[in-house]
């Protein structure tokens, strides 16, 4: 968080003049006494990965002890995709985003990882009381209480992170969220991807995607899927100019897109009905290639809730996993 203190200027006087108010003068400013105001802004948006300074939710830290802080972030009362179809909450999956950009920032400004680290995230998990995701007449103020607890790897560059969150709106908690990232050099990572790094074009799918109230989405940008043979299946067509999804150019699909698929499947399985997200938890298996098409498949499966609806939702490459998403939440009859 950027804190610019607020400073007088300095009023200069002539030696002996009159320190009252001349005759027919009015008083000038009256200089601003007591503690001085506190002027907030986002953190920088290169700490979490963004191009675009509207997507930065993060508005600065401090730190508790050595793996603990205290992050604070503020979500806008309108985002044109991180929304709920009514418009009244906000979209649980920002706390997803939220835990990221968390985990990114702590990590540059507080244990020096480098800008130009590659990040590679394992797992992304959120719980949220949807009570506490109501959009109020203010923008939304969030403190999380974030330990990141680092394991540095035997060449010592690269480093192994755990993040757990625990995210409150003033007094009552809204949510809680866990992610396990690798930093590694760009050299290191030059050395993983390969050729890879040169992403072909995208497969070309036939067919249309997804009506948007079909998925749980509004405008048709924001529609990820378009319709597979078999039932609960589904090729993952994102837009790649989308200015959120795809916020900045990478050799490999998003971690958040997949978690979107994800969303929308769910939702394509109950449809008409709409599934709130509540919760989710991602296991993230390999890269999702840009060149190489995506299947996705969702199913309902037992839950711990007996009232909520639990789905498991795969995407898969080349017949290999690339992530699972167990994602639960209430279905809503439209």
């Amino acid at each position: 968080m950027t804190l610019l203190a607020y400073r007088a200027p300095a009023i200069s006087r002539a030696a002996g003049a009159d320190h009252g108010t001349a005759p027919g003068r009015t008083a000038g400013p009256s200089v601003p006494t007591g503690p001085a105001p506190r002027l907030t802004s986002t953190v920088a948006k290169e700490y979490v990965h963004r191009a675009c300074h509207a997507e930065v939710f993060l508005t600065g830290s401090e730190q508790l002890n050595e793996t603990t802080f205290t992050v604070t972030a503020q979500w806008p009362r309108a985002h044109t995709f991180f929304t709920t179809p009514d418009g009244t909450r906000h979209d649980p999956i920002q706390t997803a985003e939220t835990i990221r950009q968390a985990g990114l920032y702590l990590a540059h400004t507080r244990f020096g990882v480098p800008l130009d680290h590659k990040f590679m995230m394992w797992n992304l998990d959120y719980t949220t009381r949807p009570r506490q995701l109501l959009i109020g007449a203010a923008p939304t103020d969030l403190s999380i209480e974030a330990r990141l607890v680092p394991q540095p790897r035997r060449s010592g560059t690269t480093i192994d992170f755990t993040l757990s969150a625990v995210i409150r709106r003033g007094a009552h908690l809204a949510a809680t969220g866990h992610t396990r990232f690798t930093t590694v050099p760009d050299s290191t990572y030059r050395r993983l991807r390969g050729a890879r790094r040169e992403a072909g074009p995208a497969p070309t799918v036939s067919g249309e995607p997804l009506a948007p109230g079909r998925v749980g989405r509004i405008r048709p940008c924001d529609v990820v899927l378009t319709p597979a043979d078999a039932p609960g299946t589904w090729h993952l067509t994102p837009d790649l100019w989308h200015p959120i999804l795809f916020d900045h150019a990478n050799d490999h699909i998003p971690g958040m897109v997949l978690l979107e698929a994800a969303r929308q499947a769910t939702n394509a399985l109950v449809s008409p009905a709409t599934v709130i997200p509540a919760s989710a938890a991602t296991t993230y298996h390999r890269y999702a290639e840009h060149d190489a098409a995506t299947t996705i498949t969702a199913r309902h499966t037992p839950g711990d809730d007996p009232d909520a609806l639990t789905t498991t939702v795969t995407g898969h490459q080349n017949g290999e996993p690339i992530f699972t998403t167990v994602l639960t939440g209430h279905a809503d009859q439209r």
